[in-house]
């Protein structure tokens, strides 16, 4: 879900960067010492996550792993994705670095929010909430990261409106497979770890 280097006008460039300043200066603000190896392993895991994509016109097809990314880091998933994609673009020259920002924005933003919708839910103590909770936040996170990259095209110079209509179309069963991914996630995570779920809201065991 890459988008590369010359295909946004310079406001929506301009625009994400400073979207990206702003989520990534609250997480770092939130960002305790002891969080930073977990912060480290879900950046790694969305780097790797993601090197594996089908390219689809200025765009790409790939793993994500936002919606589990957003739910155990919070806005701490802002300078977790920012590192991934650097990394990528320096070394693999997947996105670019003018498009850092708005590759941050489109895919840590829906992250933060699902954070705020599921992180309460997906501890609760019925199981068919809390896994129905996880689906629905990695179903949703790619959800919304299509639509932010759907519209940051829609709003470039050149005509990209059939583009965008074709990722949100091209990664309905990339917000399946990462609803599933992220439900066997919150489950395993509640046996083994369920203190990593919630953020610092109050935790309960299963």
């Amino acid at each position: 879900m890459h988008i590369s280097e010359g295909v946004l006008s310079a406001p929506v460039l301009v625009t994400g960067a400073a979207l990206a300043a702003a989520g990534i200066s609250v997480g770092l603000k939130k960002m305790d010492p002891e969080k930073i190896p977990q912060v480290a392993v879900l950046s790694s895991a969305f780097f790797v996550a993601s090197l594996i994509h089908v390219p689809i016109g200025p765009s790409s097809v790939h793993l994500i792993l936002n919606g589990i990314n957003g739910l155990l880091l919070g806005w701490l998933c802002f300078p977790s994705i920012l590192v991934a994609l650097a990394l990528q673009a320096i070394l693999f020259q997947f996105g670019g670095i003018t498009v850092l920002g708005i590759n941050t924005v489109n895919m840590a933003l829906p992250g933060v929010i699902c954070y705020y919708l599921f992180s309460r839910l997906v501890t609760h103590e019925r199981k068919v909430i809390s896994l129905a909770s996880g689906f629905a936040c990695g179903f949703l996170a790619v959800f919304l990261s299509a639509i932010l990259v759907a519209l940051s095209l829609v709003w470039a110079e050149g005509s990209f409106t059939e583009a965008a209509e074709l990722i949100v179309v091209a990664h309905l069963p990339v917000m399946i497979i990462e609803g599933l991914i992220t439900l066997f996630c919150v489950a395993f995570l509640k046996r083994v770890k369920p203190e990593l779920l919630g953020g610092r809201h109050e935790k309960r065991a299963w």
